[in-house]
């Protein structure tokens, strides 16, 4: 009776386990799968700027015939984004967003490229057609291409956001911000300010964001910083292909440095204040 009890035992114990695991392996798999879409939507959402890197990468590889490089990433840029359009990938009303950020960032890289100031240069201008003095018209694209993530992410993440703060802080960071870009080579920088102010007001918000079963959420402020960084790693690519340079890259090529993020994560402050023009009813 008792080795009867004890096989019983081991049988339930052994089932209880297997049970165990089986939930396990279910767990894991919901987790990878999660994580999959999670990918999957993001690629979505960023397919203007990893369109644009393919062009960087295949201009790097092969020539384009009788065009120079810059006016055929040009062409290629206005060309996707037609496309997006008549094929209803992107609204009008996205697309007139981004359009103001286009204008906003050409105007910040007609300063930034001036010989006077240097902060980068273009080192194939020279040989384009489509520039606007030292900036080739293609460069608005690469903010364009932030704007258009964040513009698509709300689409295919469906983010919405809690404990937002007032809307005005939104705008008056982007104002302080983009002018900073600017006064920050003639009179003292605020960023260390603007990163104090952001981390200020957006410390409780959390980013909602659904791609598969469950409703997940993360802080707003890890949002922006893994973003931020994801594009100082299409930076990268960029310099790498000698699309544009840093003046400590003229000679040989590193990686960009990482105060750049920083930069960027600013920008970005920027960038959803524009797109937020649409989703206003998403900030809570």
């Amino acid at each position: 009776m008792v080795d009867v009890l004890y096989t019983y035992m081991a049988v339930s114990v052994s089932i209880w386990d297997n049970f165990k695991i089986l939930c396990i392996i279910m767990e894991m798999r919901t987790q990878i799968t999660e994580l999959w879409y999670f990918f999957i939507a993001n690629l979505k959402a960023s397919y203007f700027g990893a369109f644009l890197l393919s062009i960087f990468l295949l201009t790097e590889i092969v020539t384009p015939p009788f065009i120079s490089r810059y006016d055929f990433i040009f062409l290629c840029a206005v060309g996707f984004q037609l496309i997006m359009l008549l094929f209803k990938f992107e609204r009008f009303r996205e697309f007139s967003v981004i359009i103001i950020f286009h204008i906003l960032a050409t105007g910040m890289e007609l300063f930034k490229t001036n010989p006077s100031i240097g902060s980068w240069t273009y080192p194939a201008v020279s040989g384009a057609v489509f520039v606007l003095l030292s900036v080739p018209l293609f460069s608005g694209f690469l903010y364009s291409a932030v704007g258009s993530y964040i513009s698509r992410a709300f689409k295919f993440l469906k983010l919405s956001y809690d404990n937002f703060p007032p809307y005005y802080h939104l705008w008056i960071l982007s104002v302080l911000i983009y002018v900073n870009f600017f006064t920050h080579h003639f009179f003292y920088d605020i960023r260390l300010f603007l990163f104090a102010y952001i981390f200020v007001v957006f410390w409780k918000t959390k980013v909602n964001f659904q791609v598969y079963l469950k409703e997940r959420s993360m802080s707003f402020l890890l949002t922006a910083t893994l973003t931020a960084l994801f594009v100082w790693i299409a930076e990268n690519i960029g310099t790498f292909t000698k699309i544009w340079l840093y003046p400590s890259q003229a000679i040989s090529w590193h990686l960009v440095s990482l105060e750049k993020i920083g930069s960027w994560f600013l920008l970005l402050i920027l960038s959803f204040a524009l797109v937020s023009i649409i989703y206003r009813d998403r900030l809570n």
